[in-house]
């Protein structure tokens, strides 16, 4: 049976603050994969579901009541509109191709599609992504923040002693998405490497790209919930990243701190710009010191030091 030459698609732009809730929002109602897109110049996030055929007379209703909720829980959602078009199958498997891009993390690190033929810059490690069902490809700003700073980190242990004698950076990925971070982090050198997610097909996708990139004997991924991790860790970790959203990182700040290494580096991202500092302080009050911050758009992520 032939595939049919066009796609349904049913899609919602949105704001990068309310885009994870979005995406789950559309799974768990069209219990369909999902695909996001975030465009780096305007800001948007475009939350999109494809299907062959068309969708129900009632799933716009659905998605409109789940949007209207999340606006009550406090989330900015943007518009709010949804689109049902048809688009033909060949022009959406090419459009990842125009928006995906080759991501070039200083000298350390090329991310970069498995189309691209962007060959690396000499001693540059190479992480294969290509766009899927879970955050993360490079190309969104608090990602590049992540992937700069695990750069930095590793190239410092390289510039401070020679790469023979230097102790490798444990390394923790919490809220992995992709898995880029603990993919990034063990092509550069980081042992052991760890990363989980609550979403299990989030750790479905981190293990498959691990794979892909042949690291999956190097790392760790697993399910696992940011609030039920240890206050009292048996393991604790020379560099942490946490990409996630304000009110968890304030939440479980005690948790997450508690997994860094005294002398480690603590990463975090997905914080908007406005709430920065209040989270910022949070993580001061444990003892942290911030030592780089970058804001990009509405975002602004920040790298601790915990002494």
């Amino acid at each position: 049976m032939k595939s049919a030459k066009f796609l349904w698609r049913i899609s919602a732009a949105t704001t990068p603050e309310a885009e994870d809730a979005v995406t789950e929002l559309f799974g768990s109602t069209l219990e369909n994969p999902v695909a996001t897109y975030h465009n780096c110049e305007t800001g948007a996030s475009v939350v999109s579901v494809f299907r062959n055929g068309k969708f129900p007379r009632e799933t716009k209703g659905k998605i409109l009541a789940g949007l209207n909720r999340i606006k009550i829980c406090g989330l900015e959602i943007g518009a709010g509109k949804i689109k049902i078009t048809r688009v033909k199958r060949e022009d959406w498997a090419e459009s990842w191709k125009r928006h995906f891009k080759p991501v070039e993390i200083g000298d350390a690190l090329l991310v970069k599609p498995s189309w691209s033929k962007k060959p690396p810059r000499k001693e540059q490690a190479v992480v294969i992504l290509d766009p899927g069902l879970s955050f993360g490809t490079g190309q969104h700003p608090t990602t590049a923040f992540c992937l700069h700073q695990i750069a930095a980190a590793v190239c410092d242990r390289r510039n401070r002693h020679s790469q023979s004698a230097a102790a490798a950076k444990s390394f923790l990925d919490i809220g992995t998405g992709s898995g880029i971070l603990a993919i990034a982090a063990a092509k550069l050198g980081c042992k052991p490497v760890r990363a989980f997610d609550f979403d299990p097909e989030a750790v479905r996708v981190a293990r498959a790209n691990a794979r892909i990139n042949r690291v999956h004997k190097k790392l760790h991924v697993e399910r696992a919930d940011v609030t039920k991790l240890s206050a009292r860790p048996k393991r604790q970790f020379d560099l942490v990243c946490a990409n996630l959203i304000s009110n968890l990182l304030i939440a479980q700040r005690k948790k997450i701190a508690a997994q860094l290494n005294r002398g480690g580096i603590l990463v975090l991202a997905g914080i908007s710009k406005s709430e920065f500092a209040d989270v910022g302080e949070k993580f001061a009050e444990l003892g942290l010191k911030l030592v780089a911050s970058k804001t990009e758009k509405e975002w602004q992520s920040g790298s601790f030091w915990l002494a």
